[in-house]
């Protein structure tokens, strides 16, 4: 089963130093993150932080494996409407393909810039790519050639030793069908 997204799953933390025309922001700030034009969800709006909001909202979403940015939009609502705070865009490779797996959870800062571009307050969130069981244990068989005996090398983790031998290279052969990690 070959799949064209993944699931993003990102915490929106905090924020510090908003301004809205060089004046901090006062209260009911959120975020809306995008992975594409079609795809976006928002946070609560913390009505309480003013220009250090906290929101500490997780959100999970598809990200299709062609996304190479996820935007961050900070506005604020107020008497007169909705107002843009700031914008940061985080490229998909800081978080996927670097000295870290993708799976594991990295805790992230950037920058965010107003409508005319100019330095707005800094937004933190954490984030990582949760992988489909399924499409570790498809690609392992793939890469296999579908044969369990050929998955990979080593020894179980609950130091069983059902593993065979061949020209002295310990290859493992799994765990019987009928048992669960």
């Amino acid at each position: 089963m070959e799949t064209k997204s993944r699931t993003l799953e990102i915490t929106v933390l905090s924020a510090e130093d908003l301004r809205i025309d060089n004046k901090p922001v006062k209260k009911n700030a959120y975020v809306v993150v995008s992975v594409d034009p079609f795809n976006n969800k928002a946070t609560k709006v913390d009505g309480e932080g003013g220009s250090y909001p906290s929101w500490n909202d997780k959100l999970v979403m598809e990200m299709p494996l062609q996304t190479r940015f996820v935007t961050l939009l900070v506005k604020c609502k107020g008497s007169r409407g909705e107002k843009t705070v700031g914008l940061a865009r985080i490229p998909v490779m800081d978080f996927v393909g670097g000295y870290s797996p993708a799976t594991c959870l990295q805790f992230l800062s950037y920058r965010l810039r107003d409508p005319k571009g100019l330095k707005n307050g800094i937004i933190n969130v954490s984030l990582r790519v949760k992988e489909p069981l399924q499409d570790c244990s498809s690609q392992a068989a793939a890469a296999g050639g579908g044969n369990a005996a050929t998955i990979g090398l080593g020894i179980p983790i609950d130091g069983r030793r059902d593993y065979g031998m061949v020209t002295g290279i310990p290859i493992w052969t799994g765990y019987p069908s009928n048992s669960l990690f």
